[in-house]
């Protein structure tokens, strides 16, 4: 839903001089069935990791790619990745949540920044964790002919 409401939102702001397609994304970050979203301060966010450290999460995100005079998108997709952190101990999250290098990422962390001493091991797409599945991302272009 939040991928088709931007993809909406997008359409609304699109400027006639721009490019007719549109590629929008979101993720999220899923532990145990619950959502981990953008963290709303440094105590959260040290929250955050704390309940990921030891622990195997997931990281989805949506895309869709749309063209601006079309209401549905040509391309919808949802890309998973598994991430496994390792233990991360309370000075350690709360030392890099006080960074706010997280701050604005679901699950409070950034994987290509400060967070990635936290990764054990990445099961799937590195880029879908840093916020856009690359390779989907392609096929998805060509599919649609927009990438050779």
């Amino acid at each position: 839903r939040v991928v088709l409401a931007k993809l909406g939102a997008a359409r609304a702001a699109h400027h006639p001089d721009a490019p007719k397609f549109i590629l929008v994304a979101d993720t999220t970050v899923t532990l145990d069935g619950a959502l981990l979203g953008k963290p709303a301060n440094v105590d959260e966010a040290t929250a955050f990791l704390l309940r990921l450290g030891g622990r195997t999460h997931a990281v989805r995100t949506r895309f869709a790619l749309g063209h601006v005079d079309e209401a549905a998108p040509r391309v919808a997709q949802t890309v998973e990745t598994q991430m496994v952190f390792r233990p991360i101990g309370e000075a350690r999250a709360r030392a890099y949540a006080e960074t706010g290098e997280g701050l604005d990422k679901a699950g409070g962390y950034a994987v290509q920044g400060g967070a990635a001493k936290f990764v054990a091991r990445i099961d799937g797409s590195y880029t879908n964790v840093v916020g856009l599945p690359a390779c989907e991302v392609a096929l998805a272009l060509e599919s649609a002919l927009l990438l050779a």
